[in-house]
């Protein structure tokens, strides 16, 4: 294990004490949401160096117990006894904190938009990306987040073409950025008479909420185009130009948006750029930082086969971790924590086998 940064630390707790003693001062409305956000980031790690500093003195304390040549018989039997369960509270501490001092992801903190997009397997690939946005709307609703559909193309026996969705709240991204890639399902279609399985397959993407300050898109750079929406058909067609596309001209990325509101439409499609250029920007700073950056589990390889869902095994393994659960069902509607925290934990194992490497 990588020794713990110890400077970094008696740091990390002078601006907690800083941060504190300002905010007790009743600074502005601005400047107190600003340094109660960090004061939160930062608590739960300065509890740990707190209980660290504490496990060590007491340690020093038993051993010290322990030397000392006039400690009476009843007092070193109880040190002997206190002093392996204080060394492992510290190896546990140690741990934990290790885990807390990574390095952190900027965007980490911020909200998503969810793209997913039917793949091979024609109606059925449609139907599962159905599926598959099901789950993760049930998934956001047990953490309080707010799911908003961008723009969605149905499939024509149910399902979606494609559907392009924001999910508010804190920390989303942290929780589904290792949830880009093809996702497969194997399961008998509803139409298939003879009973046979079907293989087909669905890409999720997972992007980071840009805002303004992360991103400049310059008047110039963006060519916009209104077009006429398609509706519902018969008398419900909406016959106003009000769907929007932009054109991001020098990189040709395009993005459309059909909703009623021209003015809406604008700025979500201004949205969902804005987050596709800042997720170039991050892998590719990303790739430039780390050669090997596919073998992660967190590589973002939008083609990379990353889960299978076998629903008449009732069985969902994630090919990056070899993780194997018989709970299809319960992940269908939503219950996905237990894959999110282990990918999350393979992850940061690998960051820190690199860490004691570079140690």
């Amino acid at each position: 294990m990588a020794k713990l940064p110890v400077d970094k630390m008696r740091e990390l707790e002078r601006r907690f004490g800083e941060i504190e003693a300002r905010m007790s001062e009743g600074p502005s409305a601005d400047v107190y949401v600003k340094l109660a956000s960090e004061y939160s980031e930062l608590q739960p790690l300065v509890r740990k160096i707190r209980d660290y500093e504490k496990a060590l003195s007491e340690v020093s304390d038993l051993r010290t117990l322990l030397d000392d040549r006039t400690t009476d018989r009843e007092m070193r039997d109880l040190a002997e006894l206190e002093l392996p369960e204080a060394e492992g509270r510290i190896e546990a501490l140690e741990k934990d904190m290790q885990v807390l001092l990574l390095p952190k992801d900027a965007a980490d903190e911020k909200s998503a938009i969810l793209e997913i997009r039917a793949g091979t397997g024609g109606n059925e690939a449609a139907l599962f990306a159905g599926d598959l946005f099901r789950m993760y709307e049930r998934y956001s609703s047990t953490k309080g987040w707010k799911v908003e559909v961008l723009s969605a193309s149905e499939g024509e026996a149910g399902g979606y073409k494609e559907i392009i969705a924001t999910i508010t709240g804190r920390g989303v991204f942290s929780k589904l950025k290792f949830e880009s890639g093809v996702h497969r399902v194997q399961r008998v279609p509803e139409t298939e008479a003879g009973g046979r399985i079907h293989t087909s397959a669905a890409t999720v993407a997972v992007l980071p909420e840009a805002e303004e300050i992360d991103i400049e898109i310059r008047p110039e750079d963006i060519r916009i185009d209104t077009m006429r929406s398609s509706g519902a058909g018969g008398q419900h067609v909406n016959t106003t130009d009000s769907a929007v596309r932009i054109t991001h001209l020098p990189t040709g990325l395009i993005v459309t948006s059909s909703e009623k509101s021209q003015h809406q439409n604008r700025a979500k499609a201004l949205q969902v750029l804005r987050s596709r250029l800042y997720d170039i920007e991050r892998q590719k700073a990303d790739s430039e930082r780390s050669a090997d950056r596919k073998s992660q589990v967190g590589s973002g390889d939008r083609s990379e086969r990353i889960r299978t869902y076998n629903f008449p095994q009732g069985r969902v393994t994630d090919h990056r971790i070899n993780l194997t659960l018989y709970k299809l069902d319960r992940m269908m509607e939503g219950e996905i924590d237990e894959v999110v925290d282990a990918l999350i934990a393979d992850f940061q194992a690998g960051q820190l086998a690199q860490l004691g490497e570079q140690a």
